[in-house]
């Protein structure tokens, strides 16, 4: 009884909480502090129309290396735990092969899921998008592939030449901008072009490519190690 007394006590309290939080919730109507800052001088400093986009690649260029680092750390982390030493599980069982509508299906949409991916983290300077997203869009794809054909297997070197190269080239990206320009990842080392045209923004669409082609490829290889392991 006193437990139940208890527990009705909390939820009363977080029911007043949050009952006080929506009654004195008044709607943002105008920017303030540091989000006024960006969205004011983003356009004129670094040139992408998505504020998102400029915000987290080159006002918190650091945030995204972390971000990067993170998931490198994480597909390395998975490659070690998922490494067999020995008899794999369920060799020498045959797998069933998926149907002819599901593989004819898959080889069709399968190029322009790539192609989709590749176009969100291309133009993620002008609308919502980004190397992340594109890139999680690339790896859906490898995904489509392994479910429809399990013995279909990725080419390990090209995958890792891609993701080094795409990793060192952001990096140095990067540098330049110390170098060159105002800080890490300014992407002023390229002329900004045009407000709203594809070749604009600097180096913006540079990062985001680099950036997309690692998510994309760290990811693959994150499914290739989670197939084996069945």
């Amino acid at each position: 009884m006193i437990k139940r007394s208890i527990s009705l006590l909390v939820v009363l309290g977080f029911v007043l909480i949050f009952w006080k939080m929506l009654t004195n919730w008044l709607p943002m109507t105008d920017l303030h502090g540091v989000a006024k800052e960006y969205v004011s001088r983003e356009p004129d400093e670094l040139g992408a129309v998505n504020v998102v986009t400029a915000i987290v690649v080159t006002y918190r260029g650091l945030d995204t290396l972390g971000e990067v680092s993170v998931l490198f750390l994480a597909a390395t982390g998975v490659a070690l735990l998922l490494r067999r030493r020995g008899k794999k599980i369920g060799a020498g069982k045959r797998k069933r092969p998926s149907s002819e509508f599901l593989q004819t299906g898959t080889a069709l949409l399968t190029p322009f899921i790539i192609m989709f991916g590749v176009y969100i983290f291309i133009n993620g300077h002008l609308s919502a998008g980004g190397g992340f997203q594109g890139g999680a869009v690339v790896a859906s794809a490898m995904l489509f592939l392994l479910l429809t054909f399990p013995g279909y297997k990725f080419k390990h070197t090209v995958l890792n030449w891609i993701e080094s190269i795409s990793g060192a080239s952001y990096v140095i990206v990067g540098i330049l901008g110390i170098l060159l320009a105002g800080g890490f990842l300014d992407n002023r080392i390229l002329p900004l072009g045009e407000y709203g045209k594809i070749l604009s923004a600097g180096a913006i669409p540079v990062i985001y490519i680099f950036i997309g082609l690692k998510v994309g490829t760290e990811l693959a290889g994150i499914l290739e190690n989670l197939k084996h392991e069945h």
